[in-house]
């Protein structure tokens, strides 16, 4: 297997050492959206990762890389540590022939990637990442995680997905599985972004709702011209995923009426819109005066998916 220098990372031969002992994986495609979003395709050398759709899995590089937003490297003592993140496994829906595929269909995984810029505490992986290109080397484990899947999914029920920015990767790997088994119930995935050009999937969804009758793909923006301005003559406003669940056209939107019966809904994204975070205790905490979707949901009959009790509300924490 080829040991590849990161394409703008540092040629050192204590790095190089550092990657061939660390590294288990090579980038075979990065699809580049705009300057913050990427999608990335990844190979492990040797096995091919068994999960179920929802799942995630861990991604990393070396802290001698070099990160976009900071040139500089870190010092002696943590150049050889390796910065690790869990992501969760995307699919990229409609293959090269415009055919419906599976996350698993192919030897290498999909990931959905959105550049963390400085914060308070400055990002490690993300200014790495996005450093990569085809053909260099990283870090994957060979292990699956997580509950956030589709077990609980009898093939008639109504089941909506609900997702901010990337939030909408693990969603993508499960609705390619719905569609690909043939689920009969309606299926609908709400995404909300801050722009158009956020909408990374936009067109495999489209082309999803052209060929499968029981599925439909709701998209908001809440930083564009319409959201903001109001002299602009298609003035809509920011409309939330909150706003949509408890508006008046929701089933003309989605196809699917919000009775808790036989409906499974799944949030992932910011803390802010879901609404509960989750205690080391594995309690469920409400966040204190926010109208998050499990605030929406449960004034609408909906209930939380828990170890001990089971829920039609199921999230995953994305931050």
């Amino acid at each position: 297997m080829c040991q590849s220098t990161i394409s703008t990372g540092v040629s050192d031969p204590s790095f190089e050492k550092l990657r061939h002992r660390h590294y288990n994986a090579d980038v075979t495609e990065i699809k580049k959206l705009h300057d913050e979003l990427m999608i990335l395709r990844v190979r492990h050398d040797s096995s091919r990762l068994t999960f179920e759709a929802g799942q995630y899995t861990v991604l990393g590089l070396g802290r001698w890389e070099k990160s976009i937003d900071d040139p500089r490297l870190p010092t002696s003592e943590q150049r050889q540590k390796l910065i690790k993140r869990a992501y969760s496994i995307s699919c990229r829906l409609i293959d090269d022939r415009g055919r419906l595929t599976q996350a698993d269909a192919t030897p290498e995984l999909e990931f959905y990637i959105t550049l963390v810029r400085q914060t308070k505490k400055p990002p490690g992986l993300t200014p790495r990442l996005f450093n990569l290109a085809s053909g260099d080397r990283l870090f994957m484990s060979t292990r699956s995680f997580g509950l956030y899947t589709l077990r609980e999914i009898d093939p008639d029920d109504q089941v909506i997905f609900a997702g901010t920015g990337t939030g909408e990767a693990p969603h993508n790997a499960m609705i390619a599985a719905l569609l690909g088994h043939r689920h009969r119930g309606p299926i609908a995935c709400l995404t909300c972004v801050r722009y158009r050009k956020d909408l990374g999937y936009l067109k495999a969804h489209r082309l999803l709702e052209q060929r499968f009758s029981n599925y439909r793909y709701v998209s908001l923006t809440t930083r564009e011209p319409e959201n903001l301005d109001r002299t602009n003559p298609g003035f809509i406003g920011k409309r939330y995923l909150q706003d949509v669940f408890e508006a008046d056209d929701f089933f003309a939107l989605t196809n699917c009426r919000l009775a808790p019966e036989g409906t499974h809904v799944f949030l992932c994204g910011g803390p802010d819109m879901i609404g509960v975070s989750r205690h080391a205790s594995d309690s469920l905490i409400r966040k204190p005066q926010t109208r998050g979707m499990v605030q929406v949901l449960e004034k609408l009959g909906f209930r939380v998916d828990q170890p001990k009790v089971s829920g039609n509300i199921h999230f995953e924490k994305y931050w």
